[in-house]
């Protein structure tokens, strides 16, 4: 079986090729800079190198593929939901030539609306090019990231957990390596066909002052959650480089997801996934914030 995986060096896409090997496939790797992989992984996958974007690249790749694992990577597009949906137009282009018969798409919650909310809206693009290939083709709709965190450690360390959704509100949270658990089973299963969406939402819906009060339990560092408002956070992705239609894409993906929107996948057995926010704070940020300090003052009251 001829198993083909995008991003493989990516927090789900490194889950992904490891789960195949241990199933005892040779899977094939599609990505930029084969160095990144470690010489033991090398040698037991087939490599192509090119960029997603490249429909030749992705030709190679796919050619007698029984499978694809297909992620829309971060692009440096002007306009990222036109980047993203460049890179769903050679998916679809090459899995119609080649005959691909299965696609696992990573997508997202909020990609159902089809429209306004922000990068997001390019993922729900690529949901339609490869609904038209005729392939069976499954939509991992997953929720927010657990490894989000791992960017946002310097406010961390300055005790507080920035958002522009109300510090109240429940989401889904994930960890990305059950996504790659869930991935590699409807990969290899015979059991489903056609369109499907299976959302990815692990263990609970956490609000963002419930993730900053577990942050600062497992770790020692006290933080606490603080909503900002869009055009504050505009300002911040401006005063980094980002152009207009950068900084509109990151802002809208939760200005889209604020008001009235209910996933057309909800929370069921089949959409839950284990690993808590505890244990994987516990595992992955001590590491990386380091030392808590040695006095444990409660965070500074911040404006909501």
């Amino acid at each position: 079986m001829k198993v083909v995986v995008t991003t493989p060096t990516g927090h789900v896409g490194s889950r992904v090729v490891r789960l195949l090997l241990q199933a005892g496939l040779r899977p094939t790797l599609l990505l930029r800079d084969p160095a990144r992989l470690d010489p033991d992984t090398r040698q037991r996958v087939d490599l192509v190198t090119g960029d997603q974007g490249d429909p030749a690249a992705v030709q190679r790749a796919t050619a007698g593929a029984d499978a694809l694992y297909w992620v829309d990577p971060p692009t440096d597009a002007d306009d990222p939901v036109a980047g993203s949906a460049r890179m769903g137009a050679a998916a679809a282009a090459e899995v119609r030539a080649n005959g691909v018969p299965r696609v696992v798409f990573q997508s997202s919650v909020g990609a159902e609306k089809r429209v306004g909310v922000g990068q997001i809206d390019g993922l729900a693009r690529t949901e339609e090019l490869l609904e038209g290939t005729g392939a069976d083709v499954l939509h991992l709709r997953c929720g927010y990231f657990m490894t989000n965190l791992a960017y946002d450690l310097d406010q961390l360390r300055a005790g507080v957990l920035s958002t522009t959704m109300p510090t109240d509100r429940p989401l889904p949270w994930v960890d990305p390596r059950d996504v790659g658990d869930v991935a590699v089973a409807n990969l290899l299963s015979p059991g489903w066909s056609g369109r499907r969406v299976l959302a990815v939402h692990g263990p609970a819906d956490l609000s963002f002052a419930q993730v900053a009060a577990v942050v600062g339990e497992v770790t020692g560092w006290p933080v606490q959650a603080r909503q900002i408002g869009d055009d504050e956070l505009r300002a911040g992705l401006r005063a980094v480089g980002m152009s207009e239609r950068q900084v509109e894409g990151f802002v809208l993906m939760s200005a889209g997801l604020r008001e009235g929107f209910t996933p057309e996948d909800p929370r069921t057995l089949l959409t839950t996934t284990p690993t808590t926010l505890r244990s994987w704070a516990a595992e992955h940020l001590p590491p990386l914030l380091g030392p808590a300090p040695a006095h444990r003052p409660a965070p500074a009251e911040l404006p909501t």
